[in-house]
C-alpha cells in the first residue's frame, strides 16, 4: 500500500473525512467537498464548477492521483468529472480541486462534505519520445475512430 501524505489547506474544515475507501476491494478512495464558507455550490445544466477538497498531498514520484467521476452522480443526476480522469502529478503540491460538470436537466447542488469523487492512485511511466524513420506495421494500421468494427 502506497502512502500518500496529506495536509489541509489553510481555512479548511478539519472535521471533513479524508479520502477513504468505501470497501475493502474498491480501486477509488472517496473525496469529499470542503467548502470555505461550509456552504454549497449550485451547478447549473451545462456548466462547470471547480469543488474545492481542502487537501494537499505529497504524491510519491512515479505515481500519480487520478480523479475521477463517481457512478453514483452519473447516473442519478448527470454529473461528472469535467476532465475525467483528471491527474494530480507527484509534483504538485496545491490544493486538489475536482472540476464537476453538470450534464443534467436540472441544477445540482454540491453541499459542504458531500462526495465528489473519486480518486485512484496509479503508476505512471514516462516516456522518451523521438523521431523514428518508419513505424512497425500492425494489422489495424492507421485505421482510426470505429475503424476495429466494435461499438
Amino acid at each position: 500500500m502506497k502512502r500518500i501524505g496529506i495536509t489541509r489547506v489553510e481555512g479548511a474544515d478539519v472535521s471533513v473525512a479524508l479520502p477513504s475507501y468505501a470497501s475493502a476491494g474498491a480501486a477509488g478512495a472517496d473525496v469529499r467537498a470542503n467548502l470555505a464558507d461550509r456552504g454549497q455550490v449550485v451547478i447549473a445544466p451545462g456548466a462547470r464548477a471547480l469543488v474545492p477538497t481542502g487537501l494537499r498531498m505529497a504524491i510519491p514520484e512515479g505515481f500519480e492521483v487520478q480523479v475521477r467521476p463517481r457512478s453514483g452522480l452519473a447516473l442519478k443526476h448527470g454529473v461528472t468529472v469535467a476532465n475525467a480522469p483528471g491527474t494530480v502529478d507527484s509534483d504538485y503540491r496545491g490544493e486538489v480541486g475536482v472540476i464537476l460538470v453538470n450534464l443534467g436537466a436540472e441544477a445540482f447542488v454540491v453541499a459542504h462534505g458531500d462526495r465528489v469523487a473519486q480518486l485512484v492512485v496509479a503508476p505512471v511511466v514516462q516516456a522518451a519520445f523521438g523521431i523514428v524513420e518508419e513505424l512497425d506495421a500492425t494489422e489495424r494500421g492507421s485505421g482510426g475512430f470505429g475503424s476495429t468494427g466494435r461499438g
